[in-house]
């Protein structure tokens, strides 16, 4: 397993990292993604730290807290071996405070994960999304305290724009305050909008991104092909309108473009999908959600080899789209003679 440092810390994570969001199992969306229990949960858990994973992260909205839980339970007796990272900021309850990110809301979080997590420090926190209702001086002085309290050491975002993460970093450095080391994103072949923006962001002020869906929702498993109906199995029947829109002909091609390279490598689909993003800028560690050990053992395979140049120019020239205003002339090329930006 290869690590990598968080951003522009002196922390180092596992280039693959467990994304728990399959644990739990409750409600429409997470029942969905997966059902896994304690016992499973611990045999992933033991199977990926034998690989090398130890980055292992969770949300408290997460099954309403039962992905904590369960993550919890399955590493007592390892939590010197784990890295754990949780997220708050959704909403959890039908109180007027059990949403964003005050200080009321954010020290009640933290308190209740760290019980569920049955640790008393979290190594990264990050808040779940943006919350324009709060003052970010507010939501940073309290992510301040928890680190200073040595509840937190490390932080991040989830979900925010380029100015919302922005804004905070620079009201971070007026005032001194713990900054955001990691920004954990959706990134995949067909879903690349995190390069318009945040990718120069996150080059430019040290921030790290923690890859969520790197096989595009679901749709980069090799089992969805031009001309054939969705598999029976897939949990695209209950959640493709939830998450990322994608163009039905820009997948095909992007997965047409991957069954050559699979040839050429011996590697399944969602490898090739995996290694893609480990070899993009800014990319610090790949979450992987996996509702079985099957599924595990196959993506604890893309690590270790790499594509080659060509492969990679490849993949981008099927996957590429033209950036929005007012980036793409800039990746054109119009403004400089090269791009910004490896594309």
């Amino acid at each position: 397993m290869e690590f990598r440092f968080l951003g522009n810390s002196g922390f180092k994570v596992s280039a693959l990292g467990f994304g728990a969001g399959t644990f739990g199992g409750k409600g429409p969306l997470f029942s969905a993604w997966g059902n896994t229990e304690a016992a499973e949960a611990r045999r992933m858990i033991d199977l990926s730290l034998d690989a090398g994973l130890n980055f292992f992260d969770t949300a408290d909205v997460y099954s309403d807290g039962a992905s904590e839980s369960i993550l919890g339970t399955a590493i007592q007796g390892k939590r010197d071996q784990v890295i754990l990272s949780s997220k708050t900021g959704l909403r959890l309850g039908d109180g007027p405070n059990d949403a964003g990110t005050s200080r009321f809301r954010l020290l009640k979080a933290v308190d209740a994960s760290l019980k569920r997590l049955g640790t008393d420090y979290l190594d990264l926190l990050q808040l779940h999304a943006f919350d324009a209702l709060t003052p970010i001086e507010e939501t940073l002085s309290t992510l301040e305290d928890l680190v200073r309290a040595g509840k937190v050491r490390y932080l991040g975002v989830s979900n925010f724009s380029g100015w919302q993460l922005m804004k905070s970093l620079g009201i971070a450095g007026q005032r001194g305050y713990t900054r955001y080391v990691a920004n954990q994103t959706y990134y995949s072949l067909i879903g690349r909008d995190y390069e318009w923006e945040l990718m120069p962001l996150g080059i430019d002020q040290g921030v790290g991104a923690v890859v969520w869906s790197p096989l595009g929702w679901g749709r980069l498993t090799g089992k969805i092909r031009r001309g054939q109906p969705l598999p029976a199995t897939s949990r695209l029947h209950d959640t493709a309108d939830i998450g990322p829109p994608v163009d039905d002909e820009r997948l095909f091609r992007i997965i047409e473009a991957m069954d050559v390279i699979a040839e050429e490598t011996g590697k399944t689909i969602p490898q090739i999908a995996i290694n893609w993003l480990l070899q993009r800028p800014t990319v610090s560690t790949v979450l992987i959600g996996v509702r079985n050990e099957e599924q595990l053992k196959q993506n604890l395979g893309a690590v270790g080899w790499n594509l080659n140049a060509d492969q990679m120019q490849r993949l981008d020239a099927a996957s590429r789209v033209e950036a929005p205003y007012p980036y793409y002339p800039y990746w054109r090329g119009q403004f400089s003679e090269r791009s910004p930006l490896p594309v």
